[in-house]
């Protein structure tokens, strides 16, 4: 028994922390489909919940103003980001580096309650002195932004670390321009972790409820926000169905990123042999 319990000690763990982790999304996957309201037991399959989802005008229209939001958010965050560790990888030396790096970071170990809070306060005392800007889904934006901004950073500098600098020097060896030596050899090279710092900038603030609190006006809820409403009130199987909506369009949203980037490491290390055999044949004497 405790040769058997040390050979698979192991595997029992693993399996015990994955039942902990992913049995919960099973529960709710499945009673999504309970053809009554009951949590605890399970009276026949039906699509009666994803059917009173589509007519539940909040949901709608809470979950339109979320990709809205996480799109603008991930690009604005992926773009930010890039030019920020752009700045931190490659300028080692410059007044006020510590800083700037300090102000980036900040966000990533920062209690959003209190990201969203100081966030607020400035959006009032800015209305109150300039007349704007209304709370709504350009505030939950800049809210956003500035935590994606952060992970995105974190994302684009480890690519930038890894990536070998030996191909920009022979760029511009060879009479590339700055400019040219970016688009032309950086970002193609950074494009991978660019997607991921978009695609997590995406799904923070898709589910962000904190600062989403703090920021949207009357009236104006994104998908995270009202399901916490429902969900408050009392069970209501409709979450359930969007909730496993969403589970189901992040998989995909990874799966297939997954796929794109296997595609892409195999397609460069064809290239990398096929410039190696190159150069081996060219060296070789005739």
């Amino acid at each position: 028994m405790k040769a058997w319990f040390e050979k698979h000690f192991g595997k029992v763990w693993m399996a015990v922390v994955y039942a902990f982790l992913y049995m919960p999304l099973l529960f709710m996957v499945v009673f999504s489909f309970n053809s009554t309201r009951q949590d605890a037991n399970f009276t026949g399959f039906s699509f009666r919940w994803y059917e009173a989802l589509t007519k539940d005008t909040k949901i709608v229209e809470g979950f339109w103003l979320s990709v809205q939001v996480a799109l603008v958010t991930g690009v604005l965050s992926a773009v930010l980001g890039t030019f920020a560790a752009f700045v931190l990888v490659r300028y080692r030396r410059f007044l006020g580096r510590t800083a700037f790096s300090g102000m980036v970071n900040a966000p990533l170990v920062m209690p959003e309650v209190v990201i969203g809070l100081s966030l607020l306060l400035l959006m009032v005392g800015a209305q109150n002195v300039f007349g704007w800007p209304e709370r709504g889904m350009f505030t939950i934006i800049l809210g956003h932004t500035l935590l994606g901004m952060a992970y995105g950073m974190v994302v684009v500098q480890s690519r930038l670390l890894e990536m070998n600098r030996s191909i920009e020097e022979a760029a511009m060896d060879l009479g590339a321009r700055p400019h040219e030596v970016f688009f032309l050899i950086t970002l193609p090279n950074i494009a991978q972790g660019i997607l991921a710092a978009f695609l997590l900038s995406f799904t923070l603030s898709f589910d962000d409820v904190v600062i989403s609190e703090f920021l949207s006006g009357p009236g104006v809820n994104t998908l995270p926000q009202v399901i916490f409403g429902y969900a408050r009130r009392g069970i209501n199987p409709t979450i359930y169905a969007a909730a496993t909506l969403l589970i189901l369009t992040v998989t995909i949203v990874i799966i297939s990123y997954s796929v794109w980037v296997a595609r892409q490491t195999r397609k460069r290390e064809r290239e990398i042999a096929a410039a190696t055999r190159a150069g081996t044949t060219a060296i070789q004497p005739a």
